[in-house]
């Protein structure tokens, strides 16, 4: 009897040790497995958080548009004062042109969009970049002739070298940092490299949001 109880016992551990063994090899395979998902994971939060900016940075220039068609071809020189809106026709009563959440860049650290200059030395890397993404060989054309008569800026000639990589960079970022007056644009603070590309611009500085070139 007591033989039988002791051989039951073994079998009944054995059985426990291979249950151990087995749940072990299962922790390790799916440790493996969500190891190998971390980049994927990542890539995919910074994708979607690139997709929001492209699409805020879309709103806050078509706020700048319709900003300057209301307020007699006048640029705004503040985020500020999009969110207070413009008033149109001689109104009296302002319309809003940009919605609280499109002001705040969801790239970068501080949550502030970088205010872009017009004519500065980032507009025209941008717009070429946006030609050569393009594979145009004239200038492009904004259905603001208005806006694009006082602020656009010429290029003439281009090359296309295939680069994916045309639009201004950190130091162009760094050279109107400080700038103030009228602006005609936004782009991230962030100078990380994206994972989507806008016009064939790979990092998030180079992405220019203007009424201008759409």
């Amino acid at each position: 009897m007591r033989t039988r109880e002791r051989s039951g016992v073994n079998e009944r551990r054995g059985e426990a040790g291979y249950t151990l063994v087995a749940l072990l090899a299962l922790m390790t395979i799916l440790a493996i497995f969500m190891l190998a998902a971390v980049p994927n994971i990542r890539q995919q939060a910074q994708r979607e958080r690139e997709m929001e900016a492209i699409f805020r940075g879309e709103q806050v220039a078509e706020a700048i548009g319709m900003y300057f068609k209301c307020s007699n071809g006048q640029l705004p020189t503040s985020m500020d004062q999009l969110l207070e809106g413009v008033a149109c026709r001689g109104g009296s009563k302002k319309l809003q042109v940009l919605r609280p959440e499109a002001a705040h860049d969801p790239l970068s650290s501080t949550g502030e969009w970088r205010l872009i200059r017009p004519r500065g030395q980032e507009m025209i890397a941008f717009k070429r970049a946006v030609m050569e993404y393009a594979h145009a060989q004239t200038d492009l054309r904004t259905t603001n002739q208005q806006l694009a008569q006082q602020f656009d800026v010429q290029i003439v000639g281009i090359l296309n070298t295939g680069s994916t990589d045309t639009g201004p960079g950190p130091q162009a970022a760094l050279d109107t940092e400080n700038s103030t007056g009228p602006f005609i644009g936004v782009a991230s603070r962030s100078t990380r490299d994206s994972i989507i590309t806008y016009y064939g611009i790979d990092h998030h500085n180079g992405w220019i949001f203007t009424p201008l070139y759409r």
